[in-house]
């Protein structure tokens, strides 16, 4: 279902376990239950990577869940359809060390990459405050593209 921002945002910051919304979005999409409850989100904006950043590619920058069964996968594979329908011809994502990837195999996703620790983005030049996510390793998934 489609889920306007306000609303994947307020979701994000209630159900995501370790990390807030992104600033800003391409577009959302969402799982509801029979009765039209909303029990997962999706994310999807432009790569956070700067040499990602090519015009065809998205990045899912954040999902969320209430716990329900199967719903990360399912958002990961109607994130896939609905960027290829915008035209975009690559979707990522990335996972922390330490977590497992399951829900994105289970939507045919790949790893592509894996990623040392960073330091921080803060430099002298423009200074930026920690987002807790300094120091972890980090993998890379594509959406199967075949």
């Amino acid at each position: 279902m489609p889920v306007k921002q306000k609303d994947a945002k307020a979701f994000v910051a209630e159900w995501h376990r370790h990390h807030k919304p992104p600033a800003g979005a391409v577009f959302c999409v969402g799982a509801a239950d029979d009765a039209g409850v909303l029990r997962a989100v999706a994310m999807v904006g432009r790569p956070v990577a700067r040499m990602l950043d090519n015009g065809q590619t998205l990045e899912v920058t954040r999902t969320a869940t209430d716990g329900t069964a199967n719903a990360n996968s399912l958002l990961y594979d109607a994130a896939w359809r609905a960027a290829k329908a915008l035209g975009y011809t690559r979707l990522v994502t990335y996972t922390q060390d330490g977590e497992s990837g399951a829900s994105l195999r289970g939507a045919g996703w790949r790893v592509i990459a894996q990623r040392r620790p960073r330091r921080g983005w803060s430099c002298t030049s423009r200074p930026r405050e920690s987002h807790g996510t300094d120091l972890i390793a980090r993998t890379l998934w594509e959406a199967d593209t075949r």
